[in-house]
C-alpha cells in the first residue's frame, strides 16, 4: 500500500452485519466512481483507505463522504447505490453545506441499521474544501 504524505486519515475500518450486502453495495458504488476493490477475501474487502469486514458485535455507525469528479458521477453513485440494495436518504442535488456542494445520500444495506449511511458528495465545490 502506498503511503500518502500529508493526509489525515490512514484508514477507516467499517464493521457490518451483512458483509455480502455491503460488498455488493460498495462494489457498485466504487465502480460508478471509477474505482474497484484494492483488496478482498471472503472475510473482508477494501478500496484504498476503506476496510470493511463482518462485525462480531455492534456495527459501525459513521457518516462517509466519497469524492466525485462531477455531478454526473453523483447521479451514477446514487443510481448504483439504490440498485445494489442501498436505501435512499436524499437524491442528487445542491446542499447548503457550502457553496456549490452537490451530493446524494444512501444507507449501506449491510449495517442492519439506519444510523450509518454511506454518503457521497460531488464537486463543483472549491477544491481545497474537505469536510
Amino acid at each position: 500500500m502506498q503511503r500518502h504524505q500529508g493526509r489525515l486519515i490512514d484508514h477507516i475500518h467499517l464493521r457490518v452485519s451483512d458483509l455480502e450486502a455491503s460488498r455488493r453495495f460498495y462494489r457498485a458504488v466504487f465502480q460508478a466512481l471509477g474505482h474497484d476493490f484494492t483488496s478482498k477475501s471472503p472475510e473482508h474487502f477494501a478500496c484504498d483507505e476503506l476496510w470493511v469486514d463482518k462485525a462480531s458485535g455492534p456495527v459501525s455507525q459513521v457518516h462517509l463522504a466519497f469524492q466525485a469528479k462531477d455531478r454526473e458521477s453523483v447521479h451514477a453513485f446514487h443510481t448504483a447505490a439504490l440498485g445494489a440494495g442501498g436505501r435512499d436518504n436524499g437524491g442528487p442535488g445542491e446542499r447548503s453545506y457550502h457553496a456549490g456542494y452537490y451530493a446524494a445520500f444512501a444507507f449501506d444495506p449491510g449495517t442492519g441499521t439506519t444510523s450509518r449511511r454511506c454518503i457521497m458528495g460531488c464537486g463543483n465545490a472549491p477544491l481545497h474544501r474537505s469536510l
